[in-house]
């Protein structure tokens, strides 16, 4: 019942107005059709009933976009009208195409069919109907020249449309023209109204493509990030393996000459490697950007990072669970840039007054949750771009990451990144770290005591 009951305001909000159009176009063809006093026909029912549907059906083209030169709309903001069965739903900007010229249209056909047949117009419900709306309308437009115009085509038509109606008198070629201008002074006054509901649709709509742009230079930058880091990881493994490659051919006897020759294809091989290597970082760093010489963080420098986010204000507490085996160092790199990213969150964006990392060494996988008493960030705040660039380190390693409030309050980033085998698993123990020990101690730390305090 709910879901219908949403489902009808929905309809209501988006096509109310379409709805009454239709309804009043369909009033007019009944009452020209049956309910018309045969007395006051001037012209067939075949004319009639076609003749009041055409001039209620043009307020259903006020949804059609014109690219007539010089009046396009971009976006939504084109004209300030009732455009959704609300007065809420505007442009701000010029008004173009069928928003202006399906009101007008309405006053002229009728004046238009008026001279075949004078009471045609006047006698049907509907049609009065849409000729109010279509005043509404013309007095909403936000360009004002259009607006006039409407006006003067709106006082026009009605004078045409009462002249032609044979029960006229002298009161009509005054106070019918004068209603419409009250429904054209009604829309001009609303027009404000419309105009910055339609810019604020606009700024919101301008915000979500700069999130989208936004996300998508955050999500190319730590690609090219997570490219220049992994270089040094396979740099050094490919330098390893030429120089081993190297030592082994030198210390072979003479006889193995083929072995040899394998050996320096393989030398050979990684000293091109490490070249094309060289020269694509080249292409993925910025101009402004120096190579990085100091060595890439892992787990193990986990005792700097905490300490320079105590400093900064931030205090953290580090947990380590399980057995810590020897991590690749990719894989390391990754899980440092996590808790790196995940803290900075908490200083710079959810203003935490103290953040927790867990480090669970699980069966065949690293989990890393990273919590504070934040309050998670604004939905504007640049804490998305950092969450974008941990989920790409993750869907690296065929991971799983969450990011939200706590069940407790404040925000918690969740990560789990599969392990080779043989890394590390089990529950062997428990530390807790608070930036004063040796992160690279805790595993021994763990073996013996079973848990250990860091001071908190």
């Amino acid at each position: 019942m709910k879901r219908l009951w949403s489902f009808a305001r929905w309809f209501v909000r988006s096509h109310g107005l379409d709805l009454l159009i239709v309804v009043a176009a369909v009033e007019g063809a009944l009452d020209a059709a049956w309910w018309r006093d045969p007395a006051d026909e001037q012209a067939s029912r075949w004319f009639a009933v076609p003749a009041t549907v055409l001039v209620v059906i043009p307020l259903l083209g006020r949804h059609v976009r014109s690219g007539w030169p010089g009046r396009g709309d971009s976006g939504r903001a084109g004209s300030a009208v009732i455009d959704s069965g609300s007065p809420e739903v505007a442009g701000s900007g010029g008004a173009s195409g069928w928003r202006f010229a399906a009101p007008v249209l309405v006053f002229l056909l009728a004046g238009a069919f008026s001279f075949v047949d004078g009471s045609l117009v006047t006698a049907s419900a509907g049609v009065f109907a849409a000729g109010m709306v279509a005043s509404l309308l013309l007095g909403q437009l936000a360009d004002s020249r259009q607006a006039g115009i409407g006006l003067a085509v709106v006082l026009a038509g009605t004078e045409i449309i009462v002249s032609n109606d044979p029960a006229h008198d002298t009161d009509n070629f005054v106070f019918t023209p004068a209603l419409f201008a009250i429904a054209w002074l009604a829309g001009f006054a609303l027009r404000e109204r419309t105009a910055q509901a339609a810019a604020a649709e606009e700024r919101a709509l301008l915000a979500e493509r700069e999130r989208a742009a936004g996300a998508r230079v955050a999500v190319a930058e730590e690609r090219a990030r997570i490219a220049r880091e992994l270089h040094d990881v396979v740099a050094h493994a490919v330098s390893v393996i030429v120089l081993q490659s190297g030592a082994v051919r030198h210390g072979l006897p003479d006889a193995f000459q083929e072995e040899k020759e394998a050996l320096r294809g393989v030398e050979r091989t990684g000293r091109t490697a490490l070249g094309d290597m060289r020269r694509l970082l080249g292409a993925l760093r910025r101009d402004d950007e120096h190579p990085d010489l100091s060595p890439q963080p892992g787990l193990g420098n986990l005792e700097l990072l905490t300490a320079d986010f105590r400093h900064a204000g931030l205090p953290v507490r580090l947990r380590v669970e399980g057995e810590r085996g020897e991590l690749p160092p990719a894989l390391d790199l990754s899980a440092y840039r996590i808790i790196q990213e995940g803290l900075t969150n908490a200083l710079k964006h959810a203003r935490a007054s103290h953040a927790e990392v867990l480090i669970r060494f699980e069966p065949g996988q690293l989990s890393i949750d990273v919590s504070d008493d934040g309050h998670g960030g604004s939905p504007g705040d640049s804490i998305g771009y950092g969450l974008v660039g941990i989920r790409e380190r993750v869907k690296i390693y065929g991971g799983e990451m969450t990011a939200g409030p706590a069940p407790g309050g404040g925000f918690l980033l969740r990560t789990r990144l599969p392990l080779p085998p043989g890394t590390g698993s089990g529950v062997a123990g428990r530390a807790d770290f608070a930036g004063r020990a040796d992160f690279a101690d805790l595993a021994d730390l763990a073996d013996l005591n079973g848990s250990a305090g860091g001071g908190r």
